[in-house]
């Protein structure tokens, strides 16, 4: 096999790898013989996409890292279209392709290799790094059976304790708390799912798993699984409490590493403490010749878009938030626009005027609605009344209103203003798009009526034309007659089916009172 081309000093051979950014593949370190994996990005579907900073933080956090079970990063290498990330080959693949074929591993292997596991995210969380997307898929076997983490495109760097917002992972991986629309804890959350990935390696199945999101939710958020025949009673408790739904409540990794089962053959792996500044000058290198270009072109996503997560999250049959906090009082409706962003604050501003609200722009987005009364010294009174925008794709947005204090009344008036309003305007689209179609059959048949008339050619071909015209009205006039008759036809056959059957049944009646 021939190599396809050169990187520096590295020949770039077979592709083992391939993304929606990027692609994995195999080389060759000419200067001594050694195999690295290469990830090339392409820059401009970077920087189109927004994901700069996210490439950043993960070639920043694998540089942060050094420790035998986390995928290890050498240096970042640009050209002018591409970017270089030159990583430690492990030539076992992925965890997800062994367990296609052998589907659930020995109880000392499994063991082992959740070893691995909990040893590497100990220590990213040490550092405070989170994973959050641990899956086998990010999870890789060298040749020697040992499991090393991969891919931290969605990982998080904060201080330990901090809390996270961003709703992100895999779905059958993702604990429950990312659902609910709140901010979390890191630590907690990649527990959960090295909980998952320890039933799914022991069982050769996921705990949670169905087709319908909204019911794989259901189930994750309630923890509903149901353990195989073969689990040990070591094995279910030790799962149990990893796959606690309540954070607080969950199991931690020290308490994961005191536990019996956990401790058998257990041979602690050590990371090196990097105490040195990490140096990404490669990494700003790389994407300096990119920017100067892409300054114009660069188009950011609103702030308001929201991913599945926090749209699934806002399913009133799925409200998770009574698992971590306490309720409080306000009120809250969700409304579906069929509109773009603008489109819908307009109507909110049409709704808003209709009940008498003044509106205050709290951002492009986000909007506070007061009574356009005067307050003095002997009426006070507070209305706390904000609409939000959340835009799910370009033409249709969540309308979130909400309620702290004041009138009642106003608010379900101002709801149902909204609603009324996003429903005429969809009906009126309806009208003016009907009005476009008949418009345009009738042009349509302007159309045809001018190709039909010649502008010249002499009487003799007028005539013709007009008596194609008229033969084709007596033609219709004649299909429309016979479609006529053939109703009445029926008609008169339905009359005539009846009053035969009203004579049998009479007949019948007079012969039963002539036996009697």
């Amino acid at each position: 096999m021939g190599f396809v081309n050169n990187v520096g000093k590295y020949q770039l051979s077979r592709t083992i790898g391939e993304g929606t950014f990027a692609k994995v593949k195999l080389a060759v370190d000419s200067t001594n013989g050694h195999y690295v994996a290469i990830k090339i990005i392409d820059k401009q579907m970077v920087m189109q996409s927004n994901l700069k900073y996210q490439v950043k933080r993960e070639i920043r956090t694998m540089k942060l890292l050094h420790h035998p079970n986390i995928v290890r990063i050498h240096e970042v290498i640009g050209s002018k279209t591409k970017i270089y990330i030159v990583m430690e080959y492990v030539s076992g693949g992925q965890l997800s392709d062994k367990l296609s074929y052998v589907k659930k591993l020995s109880e000392p292997e499994a063991r082992k290799l959740f070893q691995h596991l909990l040893d590497a995210v100990v220590y990213c969380h040490d550092r405070g790094v989170y994973h959050r997307d641990l899956k086998p898929e990010n999870l890789l076997l060298d040749s020697k059976g040992n499991l090393k983490v991969s891919d931290f495109g969605l990982s998080a760097l904060r201080k330990p304790g901090d809390m996270l917002t961003t709703a992100c992972g895999s779905p059958c991986y993702v604990a429950p708390e990312l659902l609910a629309n709140k901010s979390y804890d890191g630590a907690a959350a990649d527990v959960w799912s090295c909980g998952v990935i320890l039933f799914e390696i022991l069982s050769g199945y996921l705990p949670f798993d169905d087709r319908n999101l909204m019911m794989l939710y259901k189930k994750i958020s309630t923890a509903e699984y149901k353990c195989p025949q073969w689990f040990t009673g070591s094995q279910k408790k030790l799962i149990s409490r990893i796959l606690e739904p309540n954070p607080k409540r969950r199991i931690t990794i020290p308490e994961i590493m005191e536990d019996p089962w956990f401790q058998t053959n257990y041979v602690p792996s050590c990371g090196h403490i990097c105490d040195e500044k990490i140096q990404m000058d490669d990494v700003t290198a790389a994407f300096d010749s990119i920017e100067e270009n892409s300054g114009e072109k660069k188009m950011p996503q609103p702030s308001s878009f929201i991913n599945a997560f926090q749209l699934i999250a806002m399913s009133n049959d799925l409200d998770l938030s009574g698992l971590f906090e306490e309720q409080n009082d306000k009120e809250k409706t969700r409304l579906g626009s069929k509109h773009t962003l603008g489109e819908t604050i307009k109507k909110i501003e049409a709704a808003a005027m209709d009940v008498s609200l003044s509106i205050e722009r709290m951002n492009n987005f986000k909007m506070k609605m007061h009574r356009k009364q005067k307050i003095n010294r002997c009426t006070r009174s507070y209305y706390d009344l904000s609409a939000e925008v959340i835009e799910v794709a370009p033409t249709n947005c969540v309308i979130e209103i909400s309620k702290s204090a004041g009138d009642l009344n106003v608010y379900d008036e101002f709801c149902k203003s909204l609603s009324s309003q996003l429903t005429q305007n969809s009906g009126l689209s309806l009208q003016i798009q009907e009005l476009k179609d008949v418009s345009s059959e009738n042009q349509l048949c302007k159309s045809l009526s001018s190709l039909s008339t010649p502008k010249s050619g002499g009487s003799s071909q007028m005539q013709e034309t007009k008596e194609f015209d008229s033969d084709s009205r007596n033609l219709q006039e004649t299909k429309s007659s016979e479609e006529k008759d053939k109703r009445e036809n029926t008609k008169h056959h339905g009359y005539s089916l009846q009053i035969e059957k009203d004579k049998r049944e009479t007949t019948t009646q007079h012969e039963m009172r002539d036996q009697i």
